[in-house]
């Protein structure tokens, strides 16, 4: 679906909210005219380079750093020793419970590294080359020890990866709806389905994933002012302030976090880095500008990973379909620490298992185990694409041993229309939503039943090319979030937002906002709120954020959270400008205020045409020559809201794969989505983040997946191994939406950043099965590389014809190491430590066939 730049959506309200105008930033930020962090050069600075452990688990025995403080260039050389007073500590802000082990996670190790790529030293020196080459030089030793690599071997504590920690268990916690009072026994349940129902039982393996911004990380620190200024390339500014000054002990009035235009982020920006720790660590020491890039290797070997769980599913139902209860238990890797809110990514998901769906049991157990592998935080959609997935596909699962369409069962077992708001087994309210609206247009626009019929005859006919019909239907918490919930569950912040709203003498607007954008179009879509919100122009609408002295109040961004609360905040700041400016219009009106309207940009008086603008009052508030008796002369506001819910959008996604038996190729034929994310501020910008995210979701799907060798090494260290796709590979994907307003704030909006990501994976997926349930498969392990579709296809299918004996042979030559068994489907298995994980499987599985 395209939509023309500059015109109002076909059904969005007049003004300029609905209206799907080009984005102001765009032009600077696509011909180059910006200001990224690595362009920063400031007089005198230097650039560093960090040496890095080659291996994933090691005591540090000894660090030569002469000969490199010898090599051209170089100011000083730097071991985690000399930075020990002023270096900091990575915080863990989400702790799940008084109980939780977390290992200290320095910037610079000091005696022992606990996954490959932790820094143990850092160069300084006047050019970045001359930094690179030095770091070669730096010499240490290191006694490798015994690395745990396998979540399920993790379980056993037969390895620790912090062996002061006595486990490798950082945490257990649980969601009981029979305990919270807000559903039955889930085991009674279970138990009941098996004498007279069904009860299914899966495990699904989440792979490792690796965020793949445009922009790489890069920190700028600038100690010689009256104030630390960094500039960072990050999504969270004000925590970063905050966590430095919380772990340093500098004073956070004397710090200022600036993240000038962001090179986008998807959750792998989340984070208070150990390299911009060490990068301010050293500019302290030296007292002069540092600046540190990473390359693109690094930040893949060492920025922070995503998903990495197993999922233990067992699901109850009536022999109608009905579900009845639903049993999970996970195994969250959180790797060798436990990031910001790494160890509370997996309760996000707790109460999104049940999705859209209606049933009296449900009983969440989640068990966050470490690892000698990089750390593991959010990455976008945090948890809720891990619980979309494992629904999704227990949906398809449960219609095929009911015998029916999987959309006929999903509509017996979701949520009506009419029944909301609804509060779900889980403990979270919905309210609002339509799922039979949004996937009633979705089945017209993707041709459902067509294709369906296209189906029977390629089955029939035995047709090598199989097609199959994958379903996503889904819905999401964001928006994070209300402040008492997240006390609730020991997250240290809240999830207010600020906003603060100048009107300046000329009639122009400027909008600070607290929320910190890295591609979302935040300049655009506030620019349109406000115009609307106080009657001026659009481009009269100037839009601040990103630097904690201009925007000093602020959560930042993250889940899908900048619409639902930040503008909630910029709307509360427009809304007190307009009662602020209302006893001066009605003074210069020669009027009371109870008969001042504004409407338009103007404050008039009812029954009359007399009127004044905006700006006229913004310009006689600031003269103050002529201002009713105590008015203060300025109408600026500053708002804080907190939400009183998370947001809930929803949608149906429809996807249809060709698959290629006698190679495993696949071939994405159709693939259509509609979402209800609420109001539509910019359809333009709506579309680019479904559009952004449906390409991460199908890649997690086809082709992405972090591997380590036995040893801990990353071999999916570049992206000649970690395959990410290209426009080559992709589809124009149909789009649409249908509106169920949100009902607690003023906009009605909700969260889009996430939706495609989330809902994508489990619709490709669902649809590679869907093809190959005629050959006996119910799972093909993530991503479905051709390998291991044709290998899920003869695991399911004995070889008996010529062509299947010439495409093993075929198979077999061109992977002559691989295990035969590798990327097959996994059966249900304890949580043993020889139990198969799911974690098999080469650097080669990812690359394009």
């Amino acid at each position: 679906m395209t939509i023309t730049e500059d015109r109002p959506a076909e059904s969005g309200p007049a003004g300029e909210i609905g209206k799907a105008r080009t984005r102001k930033e765009d032009q600077r930020l696509i011909t180059g005219r910006t200001r990224w962090t690595d362009n920063i050069q400031l007089p005198g600075m230097l650039h560093l380079a960090m040496v890095r452990s080659p291996f994933a688990h090691a005591t540090i025995t000894n660090i030569d750093v002469e000969e490199a403080r010898k090599s051209p260039g170089v100011v000083g050389v730097f071991t985690g020793r000399d930075v020990a007073d002023g270096q900091g500590l990575i915080a863990n802000a989400w702790p799940l419970n008084g109980e939780q082990k977390t290992p200290n996670h320095l910037p610079v190790a000091v005696d022992r590294v606990a996954c490959a790529g932790e820094i143990v030293a850092v160069v300084a020196a006047r050019s970045a080359a001359e930094a690179r080459d030095a770091a070669e030089l730096v010499d240490v030793d290191y006694d490798e020890l015994p690395a745990v690599l396998d979540l399920k071997q993790a379980a056993t504590d037969e390895v620790l990866a912090h062996p002061d920690l006595g486990t490798n268990t950082s945490a257990v916690w649980t969601l009981d709806s029979a305990a919270q009072g807000s559903g039955t026994d889930v085991e009674q349940e279970i138990a009941k389905a098996r004498e007279n129902g069904i009860v299914l039982e899966r495990e699904y393996r989440q792979q490792r994933l690796i965020p793949a911004f445009m922009e790489p990380r890069s920190t700028v620190c600038d100690p010689t002012g009256e104030q630390l200024t960094v500039w960072t390339s990050t999504q969270v500014p004000h925590i970063l302030r905050f966590l430095l000054a919380a772990t340093t002990g500098m004073p956070e009035s004397k710090i200022r976090i600036i993240a000038p235009d962001v090179g986008g982020g998807f959750g792998g920006k989340l984070q208070t880095t150990p390299e911009e720790f060490a990068t301010i660590a050293v500019a302290r020491r030296l007292g002069k500008p540092c600046k540190y890039t990473e390359t693109r290797s690094e930040s893949i070997l060492s920025g922070h990973h995503g998903r990495d769980q197993i999922q233990k599913l067992t699901l109850a139902a009536d022999r109608d379909g009905k579900v009845t209860g639903l049993k999970v238990e996970l195994l969250a890797d959180l790797g060798a620490y436990v990031g910001v809110v790494g160890g509370g990514v997996p309760v996000l998901g707790a109460w999104m298992f049940n999705s859209i769906y209606k049933f009296d049991a449900y009983h969440f157990t989640v068990r966050t185990l470490l690892t000698n592998k990089t750390w593991v935080d959010a990455y976008r959609g945090a948890g809720r694409p891990e619980a979309t997935y494992a629904i999704e596909r227990l949906m398809d699962e449960l219609a095929v041993e009911v015998g029916v369409d999987p959309l006929e069962i999903r509509e017996k077992n979701w949520i009506k229309h009419e029944e909301f708001p609804f509060t779900t087994v889980a403990g979270m309210t919905y309210d609002s939503g339509n799922y039979e609206a949004a996937t009633a247009k979705a089945k017209e626009l993707f041709g459902y039943d067509e294709l369906r019929a296209e189906q029977k005859r390629r089955r029939e006919s035995n047709d090598p090319v199989q097609l199959g019909i994958g379903i996503s239907t889904f819905t999401e918490m964001c928006g994070l979030a209300p402040s008492r919930i997240l006390g609730s569950l020991n997250y240290g912040a809240g999830g207010w937002e600020s906003a603060s709203i100048r009107m300046l003498a000329t009639g122009k607007v400027e909008v600070i906002t607290g929320v910190s954008p890295h591609g979302q179009g935040h300049e655009t879509a506030w620019s349109q709120i406000v115009a609307d919100r106080l009657g001026v122009p659009f481009e009269d609408v100037e839009v601040l954020h990103g630097d904690t002295q201009i925007a000093h109040r602020g959560m930042d961004t993250y889940g899908s959270r900048s619409l639902v609360v930040g503008a909630e905040a910029v709307v509360r700041a427009a809304d007190k400008v307009i009662d602020k400016a209302k006893p001066i219009a009605a003074h210069l009106l020669e009027a009371s205020v109870e008969d001042i309207e504004f409407t338009g940009g103007r404050f008039g008086v009812k029954g009359t045409d007399k009127g004044i603008s905006m700006g006229e009052v913004a310009m006689a508030s600031w003269t103050g020559h002529n201002l009713p008796d105590g008015a203060e002369p300025s109408i600026d506001a500053d708002a804080t809201f907190d939400p009183e819910n998370f947001s809930f959008p929803h949608g149906t996604h429809l996807c249809a794969i060709e698959v290629d038996t006698e190679t495993g190729g696949t071939k994405m034929r159709k693939y259509v989505c509609v979402d209800d994310i609420g109001t539509i501020i910019n359809p333009l910008i709506v579309e680019g983040q479904v559009h952004g995210g449906l390409v991460q979701g199908i890649a997690q799907a086809l082709w992405e997946g972090a591997e380590y060798d036995d040893q801990g090494t990353l071999v999916t260290g570049s992206f000649v191994d970690y395959t990410l796709p290209t426009s080559a590979d992709t589809i124009s994907f149909v789009t649409d939406h249908t509106t169920s307003p949100a009902t607690y704030t003023k906009l009605g909006t909700k969260g889009v950043g996430e939706a495609g990501a989330i809902a994508s994976t489990p619709a490709v997926v669902n649809a590679i099965v869907d093809a190959l349930r005629p050959f006996g498969v119910d799972d093909v392990v993530m991503p479905c590389t051709p390998e291991r579709v044709w290998k899920a296809i003869q695991a399911g299918h004995p070889v008996t014809t010529e062509g299947e004996r010439d495409a093993q042979a075929h198979f077999d030559e061109a992977t002559p190491n691989q295990d035969p068994g590798a990327g097959t489907p996994e059966s249900t298995s304890s949580w043993s430590a020889d139990a198969d994980s799911g974690d098999t499987g080469s650097a080669s599985e990812g690359s394009r066939s």
